[in-house]
């Protein structure tokens, strides 16, 4: 009786040794793990070909007998090289074995089988190195197997210099062996309606097909078992928040108070989310909302108006941002939304690891008391010295740059607190629905008025070196009218090549950028330093590893005025509002992510004044570096470029580390290929949890979304 399951460990099932280099190599642990690492092509053994007409440089298949096989000793270097000469009776072709000798006891004359490799050449004579073969002892099985043998398909699988693909399919051989019962995650009657193949089939035919065309139908099978598994476990997830209960935060005063002070209308867009979120406040389960809109868009007022609602009844709202930069400038403009009247009243509190001690005593004091209703902080809110009185509302400020498990340890503070998710990074329907499934999803599309918009040019240094002697003319014309610029660079120093820790990780070089960064801030900084028309110009540096006050007191003087040109990494990011400014001069720009260059964008022509954008390249034309630039300066449509970033680098970047558990059950799934697929599977998966929402007779379900989504993927879910 076959031993294991696709939950039994690798040990077990490959040996100690092997399990031990597969851990290594990939990660697997289980059995489950190796069977879902699929073949990512197929190579045929070739068409079975008269001798004299083999190709050379071709795989090939051919039927032949030995007539003669030698074993002499190699002249240039140490070790024997065995000859041996076969014949399909219409020519002759030569087999090389190096240090092989132990073949002659096989390779008799007279033998026949089946000779399979690439065709070379060696002093004008064709030959096969190294083939694989396979003797018989009849002419006509020979024939038949020969033909089989061409046909059949060899996996090619994701390899690594310890694991070779054929030991891979070796490997996959020996499980597939002593494979016991696979459970179905698909119900019976969606398999007969889209013409899959049951589970174990599907699995046998995509790691051992005998032709190709059960290829296609096995891979379909596997793609739905992703979409189904998983969007069953993330509809599981919304039923165990719906599950608990929350404490209702109906609007009041508070809010009604500030609606009436704000000095311009909210757009259709701010007040159609703000309505979703009303009502999610005083629903019978905790709030679960992200709110996706671009920079500028009005998210944080959205979220401003659901704190005034929790503080309504004495509840406090925890705003997590990802940099102090941020932070501080978060508690600046909410209390300057607030106005006089509102702030003291709610005492926005800032709460971050670089206050002093006494501030910080004096920070956590005001949120343990419940004196503080809006709390604005970096990780110190985590910290388990931060006590909240009444957490309310948790709002994660964009989200991408945090854990799942940071998230939920700030939820934990209070009692099934509602979350409000915020993201200016546009997310496709396709990812949204794949990543955050268990999350209700607003968007904000309409700008408010009175933006002058932003202009976008790229600067192809490749073709045009000249150009970047015009970047720094424009820049000066601009700071002449009055104006102030952002000039981002991907490193803080080029020559120790650092990075800046606060940002998002840059895009890895690749064909068609430079090998290496040129431009850090410090290299900028000192060419503006003595550049001539900069002379009169008051530039400063920004980076992550600056002390923090000293981050904050340059950001202060730039929004001020008192900058003139700030050059930066991308600590600029998120936050900086600084209407005066009007261009950015984005260098290396194919070093970042399509949305991380609109996100960089976003801080220019916010104001009454037109931005200008210039995204300073030297990757060639025609590149894919190339092709993610010139995409962001054809659209500001951020929702637009989310689908074009898809694309372009695929969705196991555009997801990132924080949702790795989730990325790494996607093998074959693809989320823009497969949209309409992943929609299905889940209208499905929603049938079959309405209908049984425990799953008690869905066993195959349920038992492969614990193995896929996993215990840590399942907690990262729970923590979405």
């Amino acid at each position: 009786m076959p031993g294991h399951t696709l939950e039994s460990r690798l040990d077990g099932a490959v040996g100690g040794k092997t399990a031990g280099v597969l851990e290594r190599a990939f990660g697997m642990k289980t059995v489950g793990d190796l069977l879902a690492h699929y073949p990512r092509r197929y190579a045929r053994r070739g068409e079975l070909t008269p001798i004299p007409s083999l190709p050379v440089g071709e795989p090939v298949t051919i039927v032949a007998e030995v007539r003669r096989a030698a074993e002499r000793r190699m002249q240039a270097r140490k070790g024997n090289i065995l000859e041996v000469v076969i014949s399909d009776g219409n020519g002759e072709l030569s087999l090389t074995f190096f240090n092989q000798a132990w073949r002659l006891k096989d390779l008799r004359p007279g033998r026949r089988g089946i000779f399979a490799g690439k065709v070379g050449e060696y002093r004008g004579a064709k030959q096969l190195a190294h083939p694989d073969y396979e003797l018989f002892d009849d002419e006509d099985t020979a024939r038949l197997n020969a033909q089989a043998y061409a046909n059949l398909p060899i996996p090619i699988y994701p390899a690594t210099s310890t694991v070779a693909s054929w030991q891979f399919t070796k490997i996959v051989e020996l499980v597939l062996a002593g494979l016991g019962e696979i459970g179905d995650p698909l119900p019976d009657a969606l398999r007969a309606q889209h013409g899959l193949l049951d589970a174990r089939t599907a699995i046998e035919r995509i790691h051992r097909p005998d032709f190709e065309d059960q290829i296609e139908q096995a891979r379909e099978t596997l793609r739905w078992h992703e979409a189904f598994v998983l969007q069953a476990a993330l509809l599981q997830q919304r039923q165990f928040v719906r599950a608990l209960s929350a404490t209702k935060r109906p609007a009041g005063a508070l809010l009604q108070r500030f609606d009436d002070a704000l000095p311009f209308p909210r757009t259709p867009d701010q007040i159609t989310v703000g309505d979703q979120v009303e009502r999610d406040l005083v629903g019978e389960w905790p709030m679960n909302r992200l709110v996706q809109g671009e920079v500028g868009s009005g998210k944080t007022l959205v979220a401003l108006r659901a704190m005034l609602q929790v503080a309504e009844s004495g509840g406090q709202s925890a705003l997590i941002a990802p940099t102090e930069v941020l932070a501080a400038q978060h508690v600046r403009s909410i209390a300057r939304m607030l106005g006089p009247q509102l702030a003291p009243e709610l005492m926005p509190t800032l709460l971050t690891g670089q206050l002093t001690a006494a501030e910080r005593r004096k920070a956590a004091l005001r949120v343990a008391s419940g004196q503080a209703r809006i709390v604005v902080g970096t990780h110190a809110l985590l910290s388990e010295s931060t006590t909240f009185a009444d957490l309310g509302l948790v709002v994660v400020d964009e989200q991408h740059r945090f854990g799942v498990e940071q998230r939920e340890s700030l939820r934990a503070k209070g009692s099934s607190p509602h979350a409000l998710v915020l993201t200016a990074t546009p997310i496709p329907r396709t990812v949204a629905m794949t990543v955050f499934g268990d999350l209700d999803v607003s968007t904000i599309r309409t700008m408010p008025q009175g933006r002058a918009g932003i202009q976008t040019f790229v600067a192809p240094l490749a073709e045009k070196p000249a150009w970047f002697a015009r970047v720094w003319e424009r820049i000066a014309e601009e700071v002449g009218q009055g104006r102030q610029a952002f000039v981002v660079c991907a490193a803080i120093d080029a020559e120790a090549a650092t990075k800046d820790d606060t940002a998002d990780e840059n895009v890895e070089p690749e064909e068609g950028s430079t090998t290496r960064t040129r431009w850090g801030v410090v290299q900028a900084g000192d060419l503006l330093s003595r550049h001539p028309a900069f002379s009169d110009i008051r530039v400063e540096i920004l980076h992550g590893k600056m002390p923090s006050d000293e981050k904050d007191a340059v950001m202060q003087a730039f929004a001020r005025g008192d900058i003139d040109v700030l050059v930066a990494t991308t600590v600029v990011e998120v936050g900086v509002d600084v209407p005066n400014a009007s261009t950015m001069a984005i260098l290396e720009a194919d070093r970042f992510g399509v949305s991380q260059l609109h996100q960089l964008r976003g801080r220019v022509g916010r104001g009454g004044v037109p931005g200008l954008c210039l995204l300073v390249t030297e990757a060639a034309p025609g590149t894919s570096a190339r092709a993610r630039v010139e995409a962001v300066a054809a659209t500001l449509d951020g929702f637009e470029l989310a689908e074009v970033d898809l694309e372009l680098r695929g969705e196991g970047d555009v997801l990132g580390d924080a949702q790795s558990g989730v990325r790494s059950s996607l093998r074959l799934l693809r989320v823009v290929k497969d949209a309409d697929l992943i929609a299905e599977a889940r209208d499905a998966a929603e049938h079959v949890l309405a209908d049984d929402p425990a799953l008690q007779r869905h066993a195959g379900l349920a038992t492969a979304i614990e193995r896929r989504v996993g215990m840590e993927e399942r907690a990262a879910l729970a923590k979405s």
